[in-house]
């Protein structure tokens, strides 16, 4: 198996750790398919476990990620995580935060405009500098 580059705008050697928090970083400045993707490897998939917005839970390949990082900027804008804590252990990364963004569309709890958020526990397995899974528990917060 050959080892992938280190997703470009990473640092040589740089830790899982950084790698995860460069894909948030990404997602924070509004980043699309072309600023996420080079942090996700090519057999990526993200496994939602059951929540508000996805009560079965969802599977994503990297396609569909991508797909769903394009039209993200359809939905929300402002998107910013508050990590709380973060737990490393070779290329395990796990990570707690409080997400927010500004709805631009109804959901089915909220309305276009206002301020949706989550808490949020994520375990990522990077490798060669690429996340190749991303298992995510998120917790909506609805409005009072």
């Amino acid at each position: 198996m050959t080892a992938q580059p280190p997703a470009p705008g990473a640092a040589v050697g740089a830790t899982p750790l950084d790698c995860v928090l460069g894909l948030l970083r990404a997602i924070e400045a509004g980043g699309g398919a072309a600023e996420i993707g080079p942090f996700l490897a090519e057999g990526y998939v993200l496994t939602e476990a059951p929540h508000l917005l996805a009560p079965a839970g969802a599977r994503r390949t990297r396609a569909e990620a991508l797909a769903g990082a394009e039209a993200s900027g359809q939905v929300v804008s402002g998107q910013r995580f508050d990590v709380r804590r973060t737990t490393c252990e070779a290329g395990r990364v796990v990570l707690e935060a409080e997400w927010t963004a500004t709805l631009l569309m109804d959901l089915r709890h909220w309305d276009a405009g206002e301020v949706i958020r989550a808490r949020l526990a994520a375990v990522f397995e990077v490798r060669d500098g690429r996340i190749v899974s991303q298992d995510s528990y998120d917790c909506y917060y609805t409005p009072a």
